[in-house]
Order: C-alpha cells, then sequence, then structure tokens
C-alpha cells in the first residue's frame, strides 16, 4: 500500500451502491478496508467491483457474540461505514453511542437518502427519489419529454459517497487537533442538492428557466449540445466562449447573421437545427479528425465498451484490468504517495478466520 490514506484502518457494514462506493475510494487511497458481510452469503460469488482492495468477514450480527467480534473491529478501528435506515445500528446494538464510548476516536460515517431526521428519515427510497426532491432530476431532460435518469450518478454516488469521503477526511483532520470522533449525517438529499447548488442559486434568483432545454447548458444552447452523425453516433461540443465559438464557425464554414449573435436565445433554436443538419454530413470519425483536440471543445459520445481503445484515455490508463477484469483505476491521482487498485473483489467472509487471527493477536499483545 501507498496510497495517502495507508495505515487507516476502516470498518464497513455491507450494503448497496454509496455505501461500498465510498468504502472502495478510501481502499484505493490505500485505507485498510474490513467489510463486515452477513453470515449467511459466506462463501457466495464476488461481490462486485466495488468491493476492490477490502477484506471480507462474515458475521451473523443477531448473535451476541459476533456483535462483540464487531465491535472490537470498531474499537481497533479509525473509521465506521454504514448505510442502513436509521435506528438500525442502534438496534443491533452498533449506535453510535455505543461505538464512541468503545472508541471515542472513532469517525462513523452514516449514508442515507433522506438523512438521519425529518418526515421520510425511516422510508425506503432510491437514488431516483432523492434527486426528486433537490431539483436535479427536474432539470435534466428534454423540452419536450419527461426528466431523463442521470443513472444513479448524482443521488448515490456524487451527493451520497464522495460527500461521505470528504466528510471523513474532514473529520479526520479535526480528529488531529481535537483528538476526538464524531458522527457524519450523509443524505443524498443534501449532497444532491448541495451538487445543484449554483444552479438552484440561480434558479431562486429567477435567473434560471425552469423548462428543460432552455439554458446555456441543459441542451438549450446551440453551442453546448449533442448532435447525431452521419453514422447514427454522437459528438459533443461545447463553445461557450467567444473564441470558442468563433473557432466552430470556421471549422464548420458557418457564415452570415445568424452566427454574429450567438448569445441570442432567439435564434438559438434556427442555430441549432442547421447544426443538426451539418453534423448529418459526416460520421463521428470524421468530426472527430476535424475538431478532435481543437479548442472548440469537443469530444466523440462514447459507450462504456469504447473508452478502452480511446487515445486519451489508454494515455492516462483510465482502465486497468485486475484478474482479467477492466475496471476503473483510481482517482485522484497523487504525486507522492499514488492510490492504486488493490486485491479484486473476493468472495463473501474470504478473510474472515484471517481477521479474527489479528484480533486474537491484538487481544494477547
Amino acid at each position: 500500500m501507498s496510497g495517502p490514506l495507508t495505515g487507516l484502518k476502516v470498518v464497513e457494514f455491507s450494503g448497496i451502491g454509496p455505501g461500498p462506493f465510498c468504502g472502495m475510494l478510501l481502499a484505493d487511497m490505500g485505507a485498510d478496508v474490513i467489510c463486515i458481510d452477513r453470515k449467511s452469503s459466506e462463501n457466495g460469488s464476488a461481490i462486485s467491483v466495488l468491493s476492490r482492495g477490502k477484506r471480507s468477514i462474515a458475521l451473523n450480527l443477531k448473535d451476541p457474540a459476533d456483535v462483540k467480534t464487531a465491535l472490537r473491529l470498531v474499537k481497533r478501528s479509525d473509521v465506521l461505514l454504514e448505510g442502513f435506515r436509521p435506528g438500525v445500528m442502534e438496534r443491533l446494538g452498533l449506535g453510535p453511542d455505543t461505538c464512541l464510548k468503545t472508541n471515542p476516536a472513532l469517525i462513523y460515517g452514516r449514508m442515507t437518502g433522506w438523512g438521519q431526521e425529518g418526515p421520510l428519515a425511516h422510508a425506503a427510497g432510491h437514488d431516483i427519489n432523492y434527486i426528486s426532491l433537490t431539483g436535479a432530476l427536474a432539470a435534466i431532460g428534454p423540452k419536450d419529454g419527461p426528466p431523463s435518469i442521470p443513472l444513479n450518478l448524482i443521488g448515490d454516488f456524487g451527493g451520497g459517497a464522495l460527500y461521505l469521503a470528504m466528510g471523513i477526511c474532514a473529520a479526520l483532520f479535526e480528529r488531529s487537533r481535537s483528538g476526538k470522533g464524531q458522527v457524519i449525517d450523509a443524505a443524498m438529499v443534501d449532497g444532491a442538492t448541495s451538487l445543484a447548488g449554483s444552479f438552484l442559486a440561480r434558479a431562486l434568483e429567477g435567473k434560471w428557466n425552469s423548462e428543460r432545454a432552455s439554458n446555456q447548458i441543459d441542451g438549450g444552447a446551440p453551442y453546448y449540445n449533442v448532435y447525431e452523425t452521419a453514422d447514427g453516433e454522437y459528438i459533443s461540443i461545447g463553445s461557450i466562449e467567444p473564441q470558442f465559438f468563433a473557432m466552430l464557425k470556421d471549422k464548420l464554414e458557418l457564415d452570415g447573421p445568424l452566427w454574429e449573435q450567438q448569445m441570442n436565445q432567439d435564434n438559438w433554436p434556427l442555430m441549432s437545427d442547421e447544426l443538426r443538419k451539418v453534423f448529418r454530413r459526416r460520421t463521428r470519425s470524421e468530426w472527430c479528425d476535424l475538431m478532435e483536440g481543437t479548442d472548440i471543445c469537443f469530444a466523440p459520445v462514447l459507450s462504456f465498451s469504447e473508452i478502452t481503445s480511446h487515445p486519451h484515455m489508454k494515455a492516462r490508463e483510465v482502465i486497468v484490468s485486475v484478474d482479467d477484469t477492466p475496471q476503473s483505476n483510481a482517482a485522484p491521482r497523487f504525486s507522492r504517495t499514488p492510490s492504486k487498485v488493490g486485491r479484486p473483489p473476493e468472495k463473501t467472509g474470504m478473510h474472515t478466520e484471517e481477521i479474527l487471527k489479528e484480533l486474537e493477536g491484538e487481544a494477547v499483545g
């Protein structure tokens, strides 16, 4: 391990989505992440790429003996991650009060959709529901259609896991001065609203059109959009700045009064229509040859299966292969303590015996 979090001990209570993703980020940065998985799924198949770099111990948290084992792990850990509904950890005897009493320096990270408090705190939900309350979902999609679902990037992974990871790092820094742990309430509704903060502020000031595809960067502007090419593929342009728009006009040989008024929204529909016609004249590859790497702000729209062969993505090794399984590389990058993708996902409970021996050794020591 060489990452900036080498030496950090994390205990993660098995879940889905943002909790495991947060744990994966910490593991990529060198943390020793032990995932407490359900004993009922022991010896099952590999979990997912989100379990890479971690070790797995299988416990039955309804068994008092296994709860004691979990508390022993908590006592020697810097960080705890859990993603259950409010009250579940308390009922298991592993709530913040109990764990912080066991380990006063513990950073106790709680990942939920609605948050630990509020009218919806105990209701079930998924990413699509959480971002529905933030305004983000309503803002994404075509003008004449329903909102588009942005995978589960905004709620689960952006507003959830990344905010929890940032909160953990902030709490660890504060602990270095105070010596005290604390609880982090990471709610996806909070994080996703924060992610959308600049758009929210403009909307509340009356500077953002609530009609989808009517603003500069939501598909309304002709110079910041996605266009179909002759072969049925797509390219994207983001020529917002005047000098970049001028280069776009030059490359596409766009002349006339229409193209002299870039910011005139009355002209946007006609400009978009013209650009749609222009981009259908050549294939995606031909447009790449003409515009990729220029200041037009251009890129081909690639599928997940295509990014592995793109020259830029290959040069930066954005995709790596671990045990013949291609996956995203560790991010961000550090100059002196580089992160890396550690061991591949293992079967549930694969490290139970190893971890129990470590606990026994620590007890003897």
